[in-house]
């Protein structure tokens, strides 16, 4: 809750957001191996500072295996206590803003936007942005708009507002 005027804390405003899930040990120094919840793998940098159940932690290696970062964090010295963080989520500061190229956004910074067609027609907000292997996926209630030039003409996040160009059978009422 925002302490001045006690509303419930936007995704923007809370000091930390989850950047990855601890999905098991590995070795048996303390390492654990983290699925990374965000594009940015140089928040899981040697000296970065992380959340853990509330608790400040340092990251003191890392590297990657398999797809996966492999992390030794501080006061996590052995197998055993690497293994009773197995699904629990690593938090980054939201301070953290990563240098994106001109047409790459924050998800966190599309959720909310208006969405509304090139001739005119508001679809709603961005409720979501699923991450798939081809490219994410714009959630604007029943409507699924992949996240590529082709649809998404204009992104104006001063101004609240996605424009985007939908071919036949993508609106609900059209299938």
């Amino acid at each position: 809750m925002n302490k001045k005027t006690n509303a419930p804390i936007s995704a923007r405003e809370a000091p930390y957001r989850r950047i990855g899930q601890i999905v098991g040990a590995f070795g048996v120094k303390g390492q654990v191996k983290v699925q990374p919840l965000t594009d940015f793998w140089e928040r899981f940098e040697k000296g970065t500072s992380l959340q853990l159940e509330g608790e400040e932690i340092t990251v003191e290696e890392v590297f990657e295996h398999k797809g996966r970062l492999v992390l030794k964090l501080s006061g996590i010295d052995n197998i055993e206590t690497a293994e009773t963080f197995q699904f629990k989520y690593l938090s980054g500061s939201s301070a953290f803003v990563p240098t994106l190229a001109k047409d790459e956004y924050l998800t966190a910074d599309l959720v909310g936007l208006t969405v509304v067609c090139s001739d005119g027609k508001e679809l709603g907000v961005v409720k979501d942005v699923i991450a798939s292997p081809a490219h994410d996926i714009i959630v604007v209630g029943e409507i699924m708009i992949p996240a590529v030039k082709q649809f998404v003409k204009k992104v104006d996040i001063k101004h609240g507002k996605m424009v985007v160009e939908l071919i036949e059978g993508m609106l609900p009422e059209e299938a």
